[in-house]
């Protein structure tokens, strides 16, 4: 097993206040790793630190099997990243903003301009300014640049930001073809739950800047639990029902209009007959699986997954 990305007790301090602290984490070769949390989880300083942007108050960095040093130049070069918003010079064309980004990392081979401009979608723009750009457009830009090199490891902070579905599918395929054709690893943080669940191999959960989960997602769809959802008006009473009338006990409250049936060996049919003949309002009921989205919620609010 070959790791690509490996922290150890990982921990940076602004003012005082720890953003991250004892983060170790590990991502192997060719996966898409996941990296999630809420704003302020400190998923930003953390790429940062990977990237030699920001310097960790303690702990360490190693990328390729080499400690990130002051001294780390060409092992950076070895990477790409979008860390944040992507700047650019805004009276420059795409091509001549990727033009001087090959040359200032010594990149010499130009035909790789026009070849990552098709990647992501960029290539009938000719010399169209990029402060004419919309957000999705400079976003696809910003992808266009951090790969355009080749590198070993792309880190992106939010990269389908701004982007339509249609351009959310698209860098989704971009994602797993640069993972799985080219053995491109890929650290990506996203809010998009949904999407992290389609291309990520692993995910690590970070919360008020500490790691509370590292796991395969393998591990996350193996425990993947069917339920039935409802939709009521009166969550109290129809849990009164489901309980006292059909002997149903494994139930949660997900809030004041939603219950989730888990392990029910009753029919569907039939809680909604029960619920209809107490004279219950049922806005939906439906049959689920359980998600990242449900994997996430349940990290952070305390303790394992638990379906």
């Amino acid at each position: 097993m070959t790791y690509i990305v490996q922290t150890h007790q990982l921990t940076k301090t602004f003012n005082g206040q720890e953003a991250v602290s004892g983060v170790s984490m590990n991502i192997q070769k060719g996966d898409i790793y996941g990296l999630l949390g809420p704003n302020g989880a400190g998923k930003t300083t953390i790429m940062k630190m990977l990237t030699n942007l920001v310097k960790p108050t303690s702990g360490e960095v190693v990328l390729f099997g080499e400690k990130i040093t002051d001294a780390s130049y060409s092992m950076l070069g070895r990477m790409g990243s979008i860390i944040e918003y992507p700047i650019f010079y805004g009276k420059l064309s795409a091509k001549e903003n990727l033009d001087l980004h090959c040359e200032y990392m010594g990149y010499p081979n130009k035909k790789a301009i026009d070849e990552v401009l098709e990647l992501v979608k960029l290539s009938n723009i000719d010399n169209k300014a990029v402060k004419h750009f919309s957000l999705g457009m400079k976003q696809r830009l910003g992808i266009a640049r951090a790969m355009i090199t080749k590198p070993e490891l792309l880190i992106l902070d939010e990269p389908i930001n701004g982007l339509d579905p249609m351009g959310i599918k698209e860098l989704r395929d971009l994602f797993q073809m640069l993972s799985k054709q080219y053995g491109i690893t890929l650290l990506i943080s996203s809010h998009l739950l949904s999407e992290i669940e389609q291309v990520a191999d692993a995910i690590g959960v970070v919360n008020h800047g500490r790691l509370i989960q590292e796991v395969s997602m393998e591990q996350v769809r193996a425990q993947n639990t069917e339920y039935i959802e409802l939709t009521t008006n009166d969550c109290k009473q129809a849990a009164y029902v489901l309980s006292n009338d059909l002997g149903i006990s494994n139930l949660r409250v997900i809030d004041e209009r939603v219950i989730r049936v888990y392990g029910a060996s009753i029919p569907q049919s039939e809680i909604t007959k029960a619920l209809i003949l107490r004279n219950m309002n049922i806005e939906s009921i439906t049959k689920k699986n359980s998600s990242l989205e449900d994997y996430f919620l349940t990290l952070l609010h305390g303790g394992e997954y638990r379906a």
